[in-house]
């Protein structure tokens, strides 16, 4: 049997580096050796591509070959530069285990789209708009989506606190895993917020606090053609959810559970799993995607943000989410590269 030739990005230079890097080496756990041939792309935090053994151990400082990714499509994969020579290596197929800036926000989908090579996940466009949330907002309003009433402060722009209604969250417009986030509860404290924001992206969200369950749904699939995980549930007893910002992820959260499937009513959870899939099909996602909503008592769905690559770390709550629809990781992955392929799931 012909093995398939898998290009895995993983690491990157936005902050979520770190879970990239613990998300790759799920996906190494559950990657079939007798169906894939993986070739291990490591972004170093600076910016560095290493072709490695894969992404255990000490891979930014060990023995690794500098490699990149050819925009030529007759090219259609990877170059590796070695002693004033370079060796071609042809990719079926690449899986970008990455998130973040440069990662989820469409330029690693601009790169790969120069280069030819088939890819798992959303494509240029759904990237950019889903990774910012104040668009994804407006694109979901137009659709009929709820979504949080928000505001957005550019680089040269200011908010009158005063004109807020408390408690708000801010957060930078383009970034994941709650960094850079506060929940704002009085006025004097908005300007600090806005501050820690804009060190993580230049345009900064304030978006109205929800009253509601926050709860999740694992998208896979194309168009009409789609499958949803099992609805999840994050219980927190304070705070608010910032699962890979914890000291011991692995272990356990200090403030929260992931609950799945979810303990809400059969009803709730259907209309969790077709608002998921308005929104993904609204956004133009493709491939796999999370959509993180908010559940409130009366029953209404309003959106919170799309990841259009989720975490796929031991802990993660994609993976954790098709597993109990009896979808484990290992086939994600074949049903993903299935419909980068193929446009279909096989």
């Amino acid at each position: 049997m012909v093995r398939l030739k898998v290009g895995i990005l993983f690491g990157g230079r936005s902050e979520e580096h770190f879970v990239s890097v613990k998300s790759a080496r799920e996906v190494a756990r559950n990657l079939d050796p007798d169906k894939y041939e993986p070739f291990w792309i490591g972004i170093t935090k600076s910016g560095a591509w290493k072709l490695c053994d894969g992404p255990d151990g000490e891979w930014e400082n060990g023995d690794c070959r500098p490699v990149v990714l050819s925009p030529d499509s007759d090219v259609h994969g990877l170059l590796t530069l070695e002693q004033g020579s370079y060796e071609t290596i042809r990719l079926d197929v690449v899986l970008p285990v990455l998130h973040g800036r440069f990662g989820e926000d469409g330029a690693m989908q601009g790169l790969l789209e120069l280069s030819g090579i088939p890819y798992i996940g959303c494509d240029v466009q759904s990237s950019a708009l889903s990774m910012d949330k104040s668009l994804a907002y407006v694109v979901a309003r137009s659709a009929g989506i709820a979504t949080p009433n928000f505001w957005t402060v550019t680089v040269d722009e200011t908010v009158d606190p005063a004109r807020l209604t408390y408690p708000v969250f801010v957060k930078p417009a383009r970034s994941g895993s709650s960094f850079g986030v506060t929940k704002v509860s009085r006025e004097e404290e908005l300007p600090g917020a806005v501050e820690t924001a804009r060190q993580y992206d230049t345009k900064v969200l304030i978006e109205e606090a929800v009253v509601a369950s926050e709860i999740g749904c694992a998208i896979l699939g194309n168009g009409s053609d789609l499958v949803a995980g099992e609805v999840d549930r994050i219980a927190l007893s304070h705070g608010f959810f910032r699962i890979h910002q914890e000291d011991s992820p692995e272990t356990g959260s200090e403030n929260s559970v992931a609950v799945v499937p979810a303990d809400i009513p059969e009803e709730s959870r259907l209309l969790v799993q077709e608002a998921a899939k308005a929104v993904y099909r609204a956004l133009g996602c493709s491939g796999l995607a999370r959509v993180d909503m908010f559940l409130k008592e009366d029953g209404q769905v309003v959106l919170n943000e799309v990841n259009t690559f989720p975490g796929m770390t031991s802990y993660s709550r994609y993976p954790r989410m098709m597993a109990a629809a009896g979808i484990p990781l290992s086939e994600v992955i074949d049903r993903a590269v299935s419909l980068a392929l193929t446009g279909k799931i096989r």
